[in-house]
């Protein structure tokens, strides 16, 4: 049985949507951690571990993100694109969460890097239901290992499929300096 932590990064500006969406999951099952951030420049910071994020015994790379697209300060595109750019971190699962059902939203969303797009639903009730068809299906999928903190665990793509890509290092913005040559 794999070992999984999972925690959630809620994104959303709305502070009834971020409290219906916790609770939307919590009715679902999910007991692991669920931190919630106000706007894209708060998920920044929590990312980068900068500020009030620092501690990764309290706030853990999240294993799946949840964002609204509109929101004040740096948006729901500018958290995906944030992600798109750090290797590290383009591979968690993020899904789009927004009142915005606009086409070009939703294909800008994607073209960035989103795993899924989802419109808020107004009924509390739907809200649950979708909320626990996402965490399921998240929980059914295979994802990199991380360790309890959230960090990716290192892996040896040699002599594997994957080794023709280059494997991003453990912390973001680390030198690739010392890494072994591929032959």
């Amino acid at each position: 049985m794999k070992k999984y932590f999972a925690t959630i990064l809620l994104v959303d500006d709305d502070a009834n949507d971020r409290l219906l969406i916790v609770r939307g999951f919590r009715a679902g099952g999910v007991t692991g951690p669920i931190h919630a951030v106000n706007d894209g420049a708060e998920a920044i910071s929590y990312m980068m571990g900068e500020g009030k994020f620092a501690n990764r015994d309290l706030f853990a790379y999240p294993t799946f993100i949840i964002t609204d697209l509109k929101m004040p300060r740096v948006d729901g595109f500018g958290v995906l694109e944030f992600l798109k750019g750090n290797p590290q971190w383009a591979i968690i699962p993020t899904v789009v969460f927004s009142s915005s059902s606009d086409q070009d939203d939703i294909k800008k969303a994607y073209m960035l890097g989103a795993s899924s797009y989802h419109v808020k639903p107004s009924d509390p009730e739907i809200l649950r239901n979708q909320l626990a068809v996402l965490n399921d299906y998240w929980l059914t999928c295979e994802v990199p290992e991380v360790d309890s903190t959230g960090k990716q665990l290192p892996t040896d793509s040699r002599g594997k499929l994957g080794e023709r890509f280059d494997q991003p290092c453990n912390e973001p913005g680390a030198s690739t300096e010392n890494r072994p040559e591929r032959v």
